[in-house]
């Protein structure tokens, strides 16, 4: 099993100890904890996405950003597990999808439509000191990332996590993007080029 592999069973096995008040609770908090980054707050276009399970809760950031006027993308998982993107339109407008997940049910913008965020919040499992995250293994935001990149796109990528989930060391591949902050129910730390 590889490193990455195996923190992703620890990391999951922690996550399914949580009782749905914890996350419930936490979720409140990370929105909270959220809006008060300033990239957040001057964002016009945030990409984001729609918790599941005991993954640490966006519902409450979503609205809250939607109230603020601010236009929230959310992915689409497409058949080869890259992202379309459509815009969020309240909770109403989420419908079921494969692998458990909830999706916009609006017009499809298209997988390019990720370049007019500011901001992108993506899921994990984990993120260490230098910023490094671990996703959940798909290769969705592995693509998503690099076509940020390719295109010379610098938003600001944000994970939101429980306070465990912030590691020491997260097994690293050439592929990888750091982020720039991660926003935790303790508060938010920040990372830089040096910190790599």
């Amino acid at each position: 099993m590889t490193g990455k592999a195996a923190l992703r069973r620890e990391l999951l096995a922690t996550r399914a100890l949580l009782s749905h008040e914890d996350v419930r609770e936490t979720a409140a908090v990370l929105a909270r904890r959220a809006l008060d980054l300033p990239e957040l707050a001057r964002a016009r276009t945030v990409a984001a996405y729609v918790s599941v399970g005991r993954e640490p809760g966006t519902r409450a950031l979503l609205d809250a950003l939607r109230a603020r006027g601010v236009r929230v993308l959310l992915p689409v998982l497409l058949a080869d597990n890259d992202l379309d993107w459509a815009e969020y339109e309240g909770g109403d407008r989420l419908a079921p999808a494969g692998r458990g997940l909830l999706e916009p049910d609006g017009t499809r913008l298209g997988v390019d439509a990720v370049l007019d965020a500011e901001v992108v919040l993506l899921p994990g499992l984990a993120v260490d000191g230098r910023g490094m995250r671990l996703g959940r293994g798909g290769g969705s935001y592995d693509r998503v990332l690099g076509r940020l990149a390719r295109a010379g796109a610098e938003p600001a990528l944000t994970v939101l996590l429980y306070e465990n989930e912030v590691v020491a060391r997260v097994p690293e591949e050439p592929h990888d993007h750091p982020v720039r902050a991660v926003v935790t129910p303790g508060g938010v730390r920040r990372f830089d080029d040096q910190q790599r």
